[in-house]
């Protein structure tokens, strides 16, 4: 057995035995303790999309931005193509299943987030995020250094080197056996470069490029297919009947377990929304806002974009085309040959832009989501340096390495960092309660909500007094 296959078999047992039930039950309980607030406070979210900060601190929709740049990458389209052609369309039903369930999670580690934020040692903004509320709140410094450590492997090595190696997959179609030439090795230094002149500007020039890049992708990628969904219209009705037949069919949730619907789609889910994950709460913490419930309702958002809107465009992309979904292994080339048949051949030249776009704004994203706990493991500058720089390595990695191994290595390092943060978060789900009430306490007062955590009864973060 080689490694990718060693990989592959360890990838499926942290899904099956450990991850998939975590999440079920983290999601579940949240909405349900929490009585469907992430649902019931959705119309909140769209109210603070223009809550804008002060001074040169991060605004809640710079933050959003960000932590949306990181979710929404070429997960997006290889991800949700790869899920319908291994787990049948029935595996996005049960996508759209985990994000309803799981933006619960994102609300209450968001949130969590904002209660135990610091601000940096020259006061110019604010860092958090599952670290923090682990090492103050749990009064765990080691875990929270473990996780810190997780985290920069996953989202550093894993999921950066994901994002390139879809990028650099998207190009097997214009140049023929393309992971066996020395393209892709032309293609990484390009793109390093190019990524490179914008993590190494610091969080600011990370939040200014993921605030314009992230809108303008996302609307350009969804008329699209919104187009795609107009000229069908007439098949709806039967994608919509097999999407639901299949997501029940017993056979296709249980026949072959790792490779079932309902596991594909948990995966896929979770790969692409990170609800539940670690990583929202990085971004979150950041903004400069006057109650910690309202960055938690702002994500609940995040979620919706990223999962509701931007993977069911690829979902019905592909759903509605008359493409034969075969080539199991690159979800990339299932989604240009399945808008090519709808648009023409200009259609995956709009794939391989969309791709470059998505990469580029998600592995910002992530480099933004790990300065936090950059500054958790150490403060020094040459330490923060020297880790920028070796963050960009992967990315070449990524660019020249085959499919399937980058594809288990960033769902084993997910499964790592997802795991420590949702037993954390059901740990402190007391905290959040407690803050959640006040919120909705003021909300109800028609006040603007502010937080004052010891009239909350909470006196062990360094803010909010």
């Amino acid at each position: 057995m080689d490694f990718s296959k060693i990989l592959g078999v360890v990838d499926d047992f942290v899904y099956l035995y450990i991850l998939v039930a975590l999440l079920i039950i983290c999601g579940l309980y949240f909405t349900i303790r929490m009585k469907f607030a992430h649902i019931r406070l959705f119309p909140d979210a769209i109210r603070y999309l223009v809550d804008k900060s002060s001074g040169t601190k991060v605004s809640s929709f710079q933050a959003l931005m960000v932590c949306t740049a990181s979710k929404v990458g070429t997960a997006n389209i290889a991800g949700v193509a790869t899920a319908i052609a291994i787990g049948g369309s029935g595996s996005i039903f049960w996508m759209w299943i985990m994000a309803l369930i799981g933006s619960a999670s994102s609300m209450a580690e968001a949130t969590l987030a904002q209660m135990y934020k610091r601000k940096t040692e020259d006061g110019s903004s604010y860092i958090g995020g599952p670290a923090y509320y682990i090492d103050r709140a749990l009064k765990n410094k080691k875990l929270g250094m473990i996780f810190a450590g997780l985290f920069l492997f996953c989202f550093l090595f894993g999921f950066n080197a994901l994002q390139a190696n879809n990028m650099s997959s998207s190009l097997d179609y214009y140049i023929p056996n393309y992971f066996n030439t020395f393209w892709p090795y032309i293609v990484g230094i390009i793109f390093v470069f190019l990524i490179a002149s914008v993590i190494l500007g610091g969080m600011k020039r990370i939040g200014f490029v993921t605030s314009y890049v992230v809108p303008i992708m996302a609307t350009v990628y969804i008329t699209m297919g919104l187009y795609i969904l107009i000229a069908n219209f007439g098949k709806l009705p039967t994608v919509f009947s097999e999407m639901i037949k299949n997501a029940f069919d017993m056979k296709a949730i249980f026949g072959g377990v790792a490779g079932s619907t309902l596991i594909i789609g948990i995966k896929r889910g979770l790969l692409s929304n990170e609800a539940g994950m670690g990583s929202a709460p990085n971004a979150a913490a950041s903004a400069e806002i006057s109650h910690p419930v309202k960055q938690g309702v702002a994500q609940v958002l995040s979620v919706f974009i990223d999962t509701i809107m931007i993977c069911s465009t690829s979902a019905f992309i592909v759903l509605l085309s008359n493409f034969d979904v075969s080539d199991k292994n690159n979800g990339i080339g299932i989604m240009q040959q399945a808008i090519k048949s709808q648009v023409g051949e200009w259609g995956i030249y709009f794939i391989t832009l969309s791709v470059l776009a998505f990469a580029f704004s998600a592995i910002v994203g992530n480099s933004g989501l790990c300065e936090s706990n950059i500054l958790f493991l150490n403060k020094s500058d040459k330490f923060i340096k020297w880790v920028r720089i070796i963050s960009i390595l992967p990315i070449f990695f990524g660019c020249v390495a085959k499919p399937v191994m980058v594809w288990s290595i960033a769902n084993i390092a997910m499964a790592g960092i997802a795991s420590v943060n949702i037993i954390a978060i059901i740990a402190l789900s007391g905290r959040y309660r407690t803050c959640l009430k006040d919120y909705i306490k003021q909300r109800k007062e028609g006040k603007d909500p502010v937080f004052n955590a010891p009239s909350c009864g909470i006196n062990d973060t360094d803010l909010w007094k």
